[in-house]
């Protein structure tokens, strides 16, 4: 018996050995199992959970809107003005980054404005994301690619592209390196553009803005100016079709604007716009019916208050009518309608065409009209004739539309409309035409002959004003000069507003830098180029249907006499 027992107790301890085995390979695929999920873990950690500030278009699934960048924008034909690119963006991540000096110094030798000690400063940091240059070309980064650094890595981003350079400038604006736009349409649509994916379409015509920025240009070189504005505007529905301010810039290289730049004259700066004012000042008297087109004002003397004196700069010494005051500009006269209208009534009427408040453009860059406060009697009288009310060029533009389109003030927009906006009647009919027919008399026969245009019946205004000095005075030889014009008189479709800022006089102007010498040749060389583009076509003024219409009664030293357009 003693063998069969033990063979039993050798049997026990051979399964005692394989369970015992077992058991600790049982342990060890545990404690393996374990250790590759704590290494699991710790790779999610890094790559996924933990922000180091490293781009995360690898982990994070792009919002819908940024995926596409920001939307283009069009002119009213289609063409573009703004659009978006993929580019390559350079960062570091120091903790990778051998040596930080030679790293530097070879970054340097390929990329353009990349300053060695900065950037090394930067690549020595203990941070794990520094930006190095954003924006790069193809060969940029194909060069740094090249250098073989480690610790460089590259995150694609939009990069604002403007293909007409500075030809738009002050419209569109500008975006940051972010991509968020903060100046011109760019602001003021920014959530709009960084949501959409169809164009934003202006109602800039690109064909209009580079006659009237080359025209602006143009009049400030022969001038020597400092600066000036070109307005385009559709009378009918108030939108924009060319907008200039010079100097201006390229917002493709925004490091490199200087500030006078970006200064925009026809939107943001405010001036007194001289006897342009008259315009609204004749309005105002034939509207209220203080006066007629058959009304007659003594401008024999100079008006004399206080320590000033209002004189006019082509007197003539007697009693004029209405057409004559507004064809001879005479301060005189219109400072005598706007006293019989007086002061609470060119208060309304001035706020009635928008003049003592912001213009509403969607633009960011709008002037604040300097409004007087009190408005005295002496302001009445200084601002029947374009003083002591200092508005933007725009608001000049859209007031003067108002007055010429049949009395309806459409608000100024930027962007194209096919249902142009509700518009609030400013005057009757009947003094809207009586104001086209004199805005064509000056243009005909008064000091505004220079903006005459064959085949278009051109009409409009001149204006110098000095620009205020120091101590409440006027600089006498720093003088805003501008022309503003409407066309064609006997069915307005547009109106134009060639401005310059500090012109000088030439040889060839006889040493004068007025509207009339200086901005309404522009006008008509703008009208001359642009009528066409715009669908305006010509008429033969001696037509007897616009000789009827354009028809005004004047009084001759010597008796009456018919002026016919």
């Amino acid at each position: 018996m003693k063998p069969r027992a033990e063979t039993v107790r050798l049997e026990g301890h051979a399964k005692q050995a394989i369970e015992t085995g077992r058991n600790r390979l049982i342990l060890a695929g545990c404690l393996m199992a374990l250790a590759f999920t704590a290494v699991g873990v710790r790779v999610v950690e890094l790559s996924a959970l933990r922000d180091h500030n490293e781009p995360g278009v690898a982990t994070v699934s792009p919002d819908a809107r940024l995926a596409v960048g920001r939307a283009d924008i069009v002119d009213r034909n289609g063409l573009l003005v703004a659009t978006s690119l993929r580019t390559p963006s350079l960062y570091a991540d120091p903790q990778e980054v051998l040596d930080a000096e030679d790293a530097a110094f070879r970054l340097s030798t390929v990329l353009p404005g990349i300053n060695p000690a900065e950037t090394a400063v930067k690549l020595a940091s203990d941070r794990r994301f520094v930006w190095l240059k954003r924006n790069l070309t193809p060969r940029e980064q194909q060069e740094v690619n090249s250098l073989g650094i480690p610790g460089l890595h590259f995150q694609d981003e939009w990069k604002r592209i403007y293909p007409q350079g500075s030809l738009t400038a002050h419209v569109v604006g500008f975006t940051d390196v972010d991509d968020r736009g903060i100046a011109g349409v760019e602001s003021s649509f920014d959530d709009v553009l960084r949501g959409g994916r169809e164009p934003l379409r202006l109602s800039i015509d690109l064909r209009v803005q580079h006659i009237v920025r080359e025209e602006v240009a143009r009049q400030i070189a022969t001038f020597n100016a400092i600066g000036g504005a070109g307005v385009v505007m559709d009378v009918e529905t108030g939108e924009t079709v060319a907008l200039v301010s010079l100097p201006d810039f390229d917002p493709n290289i925004p490091g490199r604007m200087d500030p006078d730049a970006l200064f925009n004259r026809a939107t943001l700066g405010v001036y007194e716009m001289g006897s342009t004012f008259k315009i609204f000042n004749t309005a105002m008297a034939l509207d209220s019916g203080t006066a007629t087109m058959r009304s007659g004002y003594d401008a024999t003397h100079p008006i004399r208050i206080s320590r000033f004196t209002i004189n006019d700069d082509h007197a003539k010494a007697r009693w004029l009518s209405v057409p004559e005051i507004f064809k001879y500009s005479s301060n005189i006269g219109s400072v005598k309608m706007a006293l019989d209208v007086g002061t609470e009534g060119q208060k309304a009427f001035m706020a009635k065409l928008g003049m003592l408040r912001e213009i509403a453009i969607e633009l960011p860059e709008r002037g604040r009209p300097m409004v007087p406060s009190p408005w005295r009697p002496i302001n009445t009288m200084t601002i029947a004739f374009g003083h002591g009310l200092s508005v933007s060029p725009m608001h000049l533009v859209s007031g003067v539309a108002s007055v010429i389109n049949g009395g309806i003030r459409y608000p100024a927009t930027l962007l194209a409309t096919d249902i142009p906006a509700r518009g609030e009647r400013v005057v009757s009919e009947k003094t809207s035409h009586s104001m086209r027919q004199l805005m064509r008399l000056v243009v005909e026969e008064g000091t505004g002959r220079k903006a005459d245009t064959p085949g278009y019946l051109v009409g409009g205004k001149t204006g110098t004003a000095e620009k205020a000095g120091g101590r409440g005075g006027y600089r006498q030889k720093s003088l805003i000069s501008s022309f503003v014009a409407a066309f064609p008189m006997q069915a307005p479709r547009f109106v134009v507003l060639i401005m310059v800022d500090e012109p000088k006089g030439t040889k060839e102007t006889f040493g004068y830098a007025t509207g009339g010498w200086v901005a309404a040749p522009a006008v008509s060389r703008v009208i001359a180029r642009s009528a066409p583009l715009l669908g305006v076509a010509p008429v033969d003024p001696e037509s007897p249907e616009i000789r009827r219409d354009l028809m005004i009664e004047l009084p001759a030293e010597g008796g009456k006499r018919l002026a016919s357009f």
